[in-house]
């Protein structure tokens, strides 16, 4: 039997499989009827490439997701969520990277901006709670017991601040106590009956999940219309305040881990009454997309928010799992292909605005929490039953630049990135589309893959090199590469910029081009960038090569350090704050003669690196810049 043979074979059996396990939920197959697009190995592809990209944030020596502490925890229960779903085991070092080297205690502003406890505890009850969770992930991803063990001492610690004496119960949101809301209770709820159904025996932990859920559902944060409003007056009434998705889908997850706990019916009726306030009229969605209030394109999610739907999905996805129900199924391909195709951009980053919706003075926001939180739905559209073959692709750079040369055509070089799972080796047949007069080379050959199961996906490099006229026209221009192999596919594109001068706000999708290495600097808004401590950022300007003088304006503040190289080693200092300062009150334009620091012509560029970095690191007040304009001095 030849190879080709025995890969059909093996498909026919997996295919058997799929169908006895539809034929043992009939809901299913109506489920599959309902998503048409949901192919489950291309689904495992756009989840792969997801993650490989929130990844990429992971900083591995604070062991975090700079520079904020619970949304860390919800990136790493994201990214194990990935592996439990796909079957990738290649990010399971990070997760005990963050336990050992995070669980100890720190003053405030190392992790969190309170003081860390010890175990993942802090005054921020809510905050512990996540890692709570995210370590009752690890150990159902990994069955190591010190995961489990340390989810116990955690609610063991949250257990200390539930309080019948206001509001007849519920868990304080702080550790000052002045709070109780919807989201500290249903992160308790999820977190003991997660306990219960882990911890042979147990009936404590079961008994504090039914009480807490009990307590939840008369505390009269649910409203009528079956929505979850933020939390409680001091009075003990509902608060009126904002609907948010991550609340709703905390209650959805809660009723349903206690439902697995104790299989009463009414909880699961609750459970789906809950679901369908959601996405019914008026609710979480608009034009059938997830959307939060703070989404509209005349506002900014702040750092909490951009994450919520996301926690949302992820208990949506538990939802889909336990139901089998076709309609909660077709909403959550609805979330992930609408993702993929409107709010992703070339490398593979994905935003805030699920719609992918955008405003100049709003515009969408691209950062490793956005990327988490519609991962979320890219990992639930991943069939429970995973497949075993897949294949995937990325460029790099994702999103280049070329300033034309006056004096002839410009050529870079690209890397086409493929990877695979299953059993069998791929012969993978690449063709790449270019812009009209464009050339790369090679347009078409043949890659080959060796992928051997699901845990490290095999992967492979194909170099290519992309020459542009100088007639080329600013703006941007896609590269496409296709990708196909034995009945797999995948499309993966570059996102050439073309431009003739440099003109940029920090913290907007016009800088990702020129951002050559973010490092762990970071952005929370239009016109801010900062890089505080050991962080850095560096702009690459890819110069004509028939530059012979030219200069960069940078609107900057606080404790900068700039430095220019034209080969990303060798630095020189040309800006530094010499005395600390943190109140912004520096602010100024200024201009760095560019000319001394030309790189030599090579493929029609002469690079430029500047690098903007914090000139006294121990305070926390790095270089902040608003704008970048370069020019090329005639």
């Amino acid at each position: 039997m030849n190879l080709e043979a025995v890969r059909i074979r093996v498909r026919t059996l997996l295919a058997a499989a799929s169908l006895m396990a539809v034929a043992a939920f009939p809901s299913t197959a109506a489920a599959q009827a309902a998503n048409p697009h949901n192919d489950g190995p291309t689904a495992v592809a756009r989840a792969r490439v997801a993650a490989d990209v929130l990844m990429s944030s992971y900083d591995p020596n604070k062991a975090w997701f700079p520079s904020s502490w619970w949304n860390s925890a919800v990136a790493l229960q994201t990214i194990g969520d990935y592996m439990q779903r796909t079957g990738d085991r290649r990010y399971v070092g990070q997760l005990d990277n963050t336990f050992e080297k995070d669980k100890g205690v720190f003053p405030g502003g190392v992790l969190s901006g309170d003081p860390l406890l010890g175990n993942f505890t802090s005054r921020a009850i809510d905050d512990t709670e996540w890692w709570g969770l995210t370590w009752v992930q690890a150990y159902d991803l990994t069955q190591d017991p010190k995961y489990l063990n340390m989810a116990v001492t955690i609610a063991n610690y949250v257990n200390g601040y539930w309080d019948t004496s206001t509001c007849g119960g519920g868990v304080w949101w702080n550790a000052e106590r002045t709070y109780k809301n919807a989201v500290t209770n249903g992160l308790w709820i999820r977190l003991t009956a997660e306990l219960h159904n882990r911890i042979p025996g147990d009936q404590q932990w079961l008994a504090r999940s039914r009480t807490a859920w009990a307590w939840f559902q008369g505390s009269g944060m649910i409203n009528a219309n079956g929505l979850v409003n933020d939390g409680l007056t001091d009075t003990c009434a509902n608060n009126g305040q904002n609907v948010w998705s991550y609340n709703q889908g905390l209650a959805i997850g809660a009723g349903l881990e206690l439902w697995r706990a104790t299989r009463d019916p009414q909880i699961l009726a609750t459970v789906r009454r809950l679901a369908d306030a959601a996405i019914g009229p008026n609710a979480l969605v608009s034009n059938g997309v997830l959307t939060e209030t703070c989404d509209a394109t005349n506002q900014t999610c702040d750092d909490n928010a951009k994450q919520f739907k996301g926690i949302f999905m992820r208990y949506w996805t538990d939802l889909v799992d336990t139901t089998h129900d076709s309609q909660y199924a077709a909403f959550l391909d609805q979330q992930a292909q609408g993702i993929w195709n409107n709010d992703r951009d070339a490398a593979g980053r994905l935003g805030t605005r699920w719609s992918g919706a955008t405003s100049t003075s709003n515009p969408n926001v691209f950062d490793w929490r956005t990327q988490a939180s519609a991962m979320s739905a890219l990992i639930g559209d991943v069939p429970t039953l995973t497949p075993q073959e897949s294949l995937a692709a990325t460029m790099s750079p994702a999103q280049p630049v070329v300033m034309p040369s006056a004096s002839g055509p410009t050529t870079i070089a690209i890397d086409l990135n493929a990877s695979a799972t299953g059993f069998f080796p791929l012969q993978v047949r690449t063709s790449i589309d270019a812009h009209a007069g464009w050339n790369v080379t090679p347009r078409a050959t043949m890659m080959r893959l060796l992928p051997h199961g699901n845990a490290v996906p095999a992967s492979d490099r194909l170099p290519l090199q992309l020459t542009v006229p100088s007639a080329a026209t600013d703006g941007h221009h896609m590269l496409t590469a296709n990708l196909a192999a034995a009945g797999l596919s995948f499309t993966t594109q570059a996102d050439v910029l073309i431009a003739h001068s440099i003109d940029f706000d920090t913290g907007t999708i016009n800088e990702t081009p020129w951002l050559f290495d973010p490092d762990g600097s970071q952005s929370n808004g239009v016109q801010n960038r900062f890089a505080d401590g050991s962080a850095h950022f560096t702009y690459r300007f890819p110069l004509p090569a028939d530059t012979s003088s030219a200069q960069v304006t940078l609107t900057i503040d606080n404790e900068f350090l700039v430095q220019v190289s034209n080969d990303n080693a060798n630095w020189t200092t040309v800006l530094q704050q010499a005395q600390p300062l943190t109140d912004g009150s520096n602010k100024a334009d200024r201009t760095i003669d560019l000319t001394p620091y030309l790189g030599p012509a090579s493929n029609g560029a002469r690079p430029v690196y500047v690098k903007v970095s914090d000139a006294f690191p121990n305070d926390g007040w790095g270089g902040r810049v608003y704008h970048v304009k370069a020019a090329i001095v005639e």
